[in-house]
């Protein structure tokens, strides 16, 4: 792109993946975007005490401005962001979000674009398709452009038909200088790990397919990392309970056990083509991943080879009853080999460039 940005953007947090899953995926995206030139400043709110569980100092590659969870904070943020060339706001900002998705439309002007970034769009599609007067919808077409990081045909087809102007999903990847193979540690060893917050939409195919499975080898230990499962019932004794696990541990978690699953919420399961982070995280680590099964996997890992895909609880136990150390190392590398080719952040940085230089915006567009 012969023109470096200044990218305004408001999310949930940049510095702190305390309930926020989409800490690492801003993280890649902006210090991918850095490198190549451009400017990003991270507007996040002081909310849900993730100032208080930082998992980083402020970054080299961005301006991060974190803003009291008031209106009178949020208008002073949203004016100093005016001057930006892209105006980014993200789903899921956790406050006032729908007061910033529509005043962020009133910074448009001939000099800028503004950018509706949807890190759920599964579950936001789901939701305005149930309630014809959320007030999002009216907004959709307001925007410049609309960016998914999930959701593939059908997602870009229903953002378009509700009348965005264009929707592009720009996929997770992995950032290799923060996700990487490490030595495994005592602490984290075990059978199978699952790092995720306990969430309604997700609870039961936990359920499904990690607690489940953990009844089935009653002598082996199982590892479950995230917030909320501290209250949870019924909860098999060879499940050790982590609490957070801050990203600096994530390293450690993805290499000790023999195999991490991923297991996603029930609307990005429904829709395919949404692989979290987690994904792209354990497989930047080597380590053997089991996954739900959900349309679209094959995009991004080949199922057998390089990912092992369970279409129920049963079918995890399957996996894990034949699966050996030599398999899982040799599942976990050819993961990685994949994903550092073809599904890095860089790549998903040049993406973002040529959408952005793809616009007819004057002063924006090469």
């Amino acid at each position: 792109m012969d023109r470096n940005l200044n990218i305004a953007f408001f999310g949930s947090s940049l510095v702190s993946a305390y309930w926020n899953g989409a800490a690492t995926y801003y993280r890649g995206l902006i210090r991918a975007l850095h490198a190549r030139g451009h400017r990003v400043t991270f507007y996040e709110p002081d909310a849900f005490e993730r100032q208080a569980h930082r998992d980083m100092e402020d970054p080299s590659w961005a301006q991060v401005v974190v803003y009291q969870p008031d209106v009178l904070s949020i208008e002073a943020a949203l004016e100093s962001a005016r001057t930006a060339d892209v105006i980014v706001k993200a789903s899921g900002v956790g406050v006032h979000d729908e007061l910033l998705e529509r005043a962020v439309l009133t910074l448009r002007r001939p000099q800028n674009l503004v950018v509706f970034w949807d890190v759920d769009a599964p579950a936001t599609l789901e939701r305005i398709r149930n309630d014809p007067n959320d007030p999002f919808l009216s907004l959709i077409p307001g925007y410049d452009l609309v960016f998914t990081y999930g959701g593939g045909q059908s997602v870009v087809d229903e953002y378009r038909m509700r009348g965005a102007r264009d929707c592009v999903p720009v996929y997770n990847a992995l950032d290799p200088t923060t996700h990487h193979p490490v030595r495994p540690e005592r602490r984290f060893a075990g059978l199978l790990g699952f790092l995720g917050n306990r969430l309604p939409d997700r609870e039961q195919r936990v359920r499904e397919f990690f607690l489940k499975p953990a009844t089935a080898f009653p002598d082996d230990v199982f590892l479950l990392g995230g917030n909320g499962w501290e209250s949870a019932t019924d909860i098999p004794a060879n499940v050790h309970r982590l609490g957070h696990v801050y990203s600096k541990n994530h390293n450690a978690f993805n290499c000790s056990p023999r195999a991490v699953i991923n297991i996603n919420r029930d609307s990005m399961a429904r829709v395919g083509f949404s692989p979290p982070t987690r994904v792209f995280e354990a497989a930047g680590a080597a380590a053997c991943l089991i996954m739900d099964a959900w349309e679209g996997i094959e995009a991004f890992l080949d199922p057998g080879t390089e990912v092992l895909v369970a279409q129920h609880g049963p079918q995890v136990s399957e996996h894990l009853a034949r699966l050996t150390p030599a398999q899982a190392a040799q599942i976990g590398k050819a993961a990685m080999k994949r994903v550092l080719e073809h599904h890095t952040y860089e790549q998903r940085a040049r993406q973002v460039e040529a959408q952005l230089e793809g616009r007819t915006r004057a002063g924006v567009a090469a």
